[in-house]
């Protein structure tokens, strides 16, 4: 990712763990904040952003199911993915003492991630679009009885007072984000690190159709990372989100996608990329 870029696109308000994710890989580049995952897509297919930082997965919420569907239809490309460990804090306006908080607000997904927090101070839940919005609301608010679960970056930005940080019941809490851009940014081929690959297919109406798509990256050894299936509105047309170790240049990669086109319809490459360096090997591990 060496050309020259001045803007970055997330979904969520400034502040979100979308925007410090922006900020931790492209420290140089402005965030744009988007009201939602399809306004940052569009931000880069129209030129207004650069780039786009997109979450996938969490280790606890499980798939953003949102941006399997629009991936297909974006003609943007994987160029990167980035994990970013969530690490919620305790925010309150100026003056505020935990002691006397009686409302906490935050996102759906990071209200359930604080539970035993907000159990043991007898917190009245108020749910939000996402974090930093809760973080703004309580910050106009300006309500010592009031708190929000955010970003400790939502603290800066809305001026609020950091009552306790890292407040998440599980510290493993991570989000896995995927970089996007209107051209592929394929690794060299001598580059000796993992390279992932990702593909969206579907799957022809035969027997065994996704155990013989399967058949030519396991023949050709190639591992796969995520496999996902995923419908349409009329639950119908199963397609699936393959995440895989193996750069399109390899003779073995190539092999393998000749013989998924025997068994799979509407192949589409969405990216080759380098892993992201939390990614170990458990033989790599304990070498």
């Amino acid at each position: 990712m060496t050309l020259k870029r001045k803007k970055i696109a997330f979904q969520g308000m400034a502040g979100a763990f979308s925007d410090l994710a922006c900020r931790t890989v492209f420290p140089d580049l402005e965030t744009l904040p988007c009201a939602s995952f399809e306004d940052a897509f569009n931000a880069v297919q129209n030129g207004e952003a650069d780039l786009a930082m997109i979450p996938v997965d969490n280790s606890i919420a499980g798939r953003v199911a949102d941006v399997h569907h629009l991936l297909p239809g974006s003609d943007l490309y994987i160029v990167g993915e980035h994990f970013q460990p969530v690490e919620h804090a305790l925010l309150a306006v100026k003056g505020a003492d935990i002691k006397d908080l009686k409302y906490i607000h935050s996102h759906i997904h990071a209200l359930p991630q604080c539970r035993n927090i907000i159990k043991k101070l007898r917190l009245e839940k108020r749910v939000h679009a996402d974090t930093a919005g809760a973080a703004a609301e309580i910050s106009s608010k300006n309500d010592p009885q009031h708190a929000a679960i955010a970003s400790t970056l939502a603290a800066d930005i809305y001026d609020l007072n950091i009552l306790k940080t890292n407040i998440q019941d599980n510290n493993q809490n991570t989000t896995r984000f995927l970089i996007l851009a209107p051209e592929p940014e394929i690794p060299d081929t001598d580059y000796d690190g993992i390279v992932l690959t990702t593909l969206i297919f579907g799957v022809r109406n035969i027997p065994a159709a996704l155990y013989k798509c399967m058949g030519g990256f396991a023949t050709n050894g190639l591992n796969l990372t995520k496999l996902e299936s995923y419908v349409n509105e009329n639950f119908q047309a199963a397609h699936f989100y393959c995440d895989l170790e193996g750069h399109p240049d390899d003779p073995r990669f190539k092999l393998a996608l000749e013989e998924l086109g025997f068994y799979a319809k509407d192949v589409k490459f969405l990216g080759s990329y380098k892993a992201h360096t939390s990614r170990i090997r458990e033989d790599d591990e304990y070498s």
